[in-house]
């Protein structure tokens, strides 16, 4: 997939284009782009960063990063994907500008989105102001129960099945792994500690099982209560695993919470307790 920051910098073909957040890509985005692919014509993506609602100063907890983002479209089929900065200046067009500079640039015989798409200034713009401009449009039809939101709210519950039922596909961490405090290794089971980008949603804090580059994973997010932290911590656990992974990306399914984190009466309690987690974690089931 061609990935470009301006429509100029896609080569100038017919195209059918989708256009919207597609935060988490999940079932719902899936419908837009499948409709934009079924038409035949090259399937094209306009997105923004940062998310619009960010760009104008609220919290968002993202589902997804912006490479992990580019990673699902392009799995799905898109050919290119446009990611428009959404500046001030972007904000302000006028929706007639914004489909001459973002749609009619890049040569967009079908534009595709939901029911509820708004765009340009003050979200003035919506499918039949495109039809009038000469567009034909695609409304894709609306998967029913799916949501980005819904998808947070399983997330902040700890359903990680009912997350992985409107994704799609195991809800997921996305980070870096970086220096931590070390003290998985001197337990027999050395740690990754992953830091995340600010913007993106941490589930409810407790013990996983998930995967990542291959190999299952036991994954604590949380404080580490036993050792009295107070700072947020992902640690996965690979299984079976010998390696260095500093400064390495990992994406790290979750499949399923096993339970919440504790404090313990004794490490030799928590040594114990991890060796179960770990071994639930090797019998765990990936949702969807």
């Amino acid at each position: 997939m061609k990935i470009a920051h301006a429509p100029s910098q896609l080569e100038r073909q017919p195209r059918a284009v989708a256009i919207g957040a597609f935060d988490g890509v999940h079932l719902g985005h899936r419908t837009v782009i499948a409709t934009a692919i079924a038409t035949g014509l090259a399937p094209t993506v306009v997105t923004f960063d940062p998310h619009p609602r960010i760009a104008l100063g609220n919290r968002v907890e993202m589902l997804c990063t912006l490479e992990r983002r580019l990673e699902l479209l392009a799995a799905l089929g898109v050919e290119g994907t446009v990611v428009a900065s959404f500046t001030d200046e972007l904000m302000h067009l006028e929706p007639e500008q914004f489909a001459e500079t973002w749609l009619r640039a890049l040569d967009a015989q079908v534009v595709v989105a939901g029911h509820d798409f708004r765009f340009g200034r003050r979200r003035t713009g919506d499918l039949a102001l495109l039809e009038r401009l000469g567009f034909q449009v695609l409304e894709a039809p609306e998967v029913e129960g799916i949501s980005s939101s819904g998808i947070r709210h399983c997330l902040h519950d700890g359903d990680v099945a009912g997350a992985a039922r409107m994704l799609g596909r195991p809800p997921e961490l996305d980070g870096v792994v970086v220096a931590g405090d070390q003290r998985g290794g001197t337990l027999g089971f050395p740690t990754a500690n992953l830091a995340l980008d600010p913007y993106l949603l941490v589930p409810r804090h407790g013990i996983y099982a998930g995967a990542t580059l291959g190999h299952r994973a036991a994954i604590s997010i949380g404080t580490n209560p036993h050792y009295g932290g107070e700072e947020l911590r992902i640690e996965p656990y690979l299984l079976d695993f010998e390696g260095d992974l500093y400064g390495e990306r990992l994406v790290v399914e979750l499949w399923e919470r096993l339970r919440d984190e504790r404090a313990f009466p004794s490490e030799e309690a928590l040594v114990a307790q991890i060796a179960d987690d770990v071994e639930r974690a090797r019998a765990a089931v990936r949702p969807v």
